[in-house]
């Protein structure tokens, strides 16, 4: 998937400057895209003079003019035609903490330790930001009726994949260091 796709997803939720996608971004799509600003900026001046979407300055007062997107007609063609494309690739996992765990037992095992307790925090604060996210989609609706009524189910849909594969990490996460503790326990290298 290419980062024009998600950043047209994005959009869908309506106009937005590249700064205020910029921070969305981390609200709407993180749980399952990442990018920076600057590569969301890039993104934004390609995908305009390609016309997939359009920009409208924005007079402030005291501030820097903003410029605000919006996804164009063409645009929303072409994330329709990527939506019917066929299956989607299986995901890449390149996990840097991964491969530090797997030279575990050549390595400093408390740096491996802390490098997991990190991942465990992170996951557990995003977790909690996504459950806030929840929260906001369902305005006191149970899921049955945010089903039948919300305008758009996609956002809620791809949040339960990113709080699911945020669980994943921290049951992992949690296994992870018992079994660590229960290796420097015994003694055993």
């Amino acid at each position: 998937m290419a980062l024009r796709n998600a950043v047209m997803a994005a959009l869908l939720e309506g106009e937005a400057s590249g700064y205020d996608l910029a921070k969305g971004f981390e609200a709407s799509v993180a749980n399952f895209w990442m990018a920076t600003p600057q590569q969301l900026y890039r993104e934004l001046e390609r995908m305009e003079s390609e016309g997939l979407v359009s920009a409208r300055v924005v007079q402030q007062e005291r501030r820097p003019n903003k410029r605000l997107f919006s996804l164009t007609e063409a645009g929303r063609d072409v994330l329709r035609a990527y939506v019917a494309e066929g299956p989607s690739k299986p995901t890449a996992i390149r996990d840097e903490l991964m491969v530090r765990v797997q030279c575990v037992d050549i390595g400093d095992i408390d740096a491996v330790r802390a490098a997991i307790v990190e991942r465990v925090e992170r996951s557990t604060a995003k977790l909690a930001r996504y459950e806030r996210m929840r929260e906001r989609l369902l305005a006191g609706r149970g899921e049955d009726e945010y089903f039948a009524d919300a305008e758009r189910i996609g956002p809620y849909l791809t949040l339960m994949g990113g709080m699911a594969f945020e669980r994943a990490n921290l049951e992992w996460g949690r296994m992870a260091l018992r079994r660590l503790e229960q290796r420097s326990s015994s003694g055993a290298r």
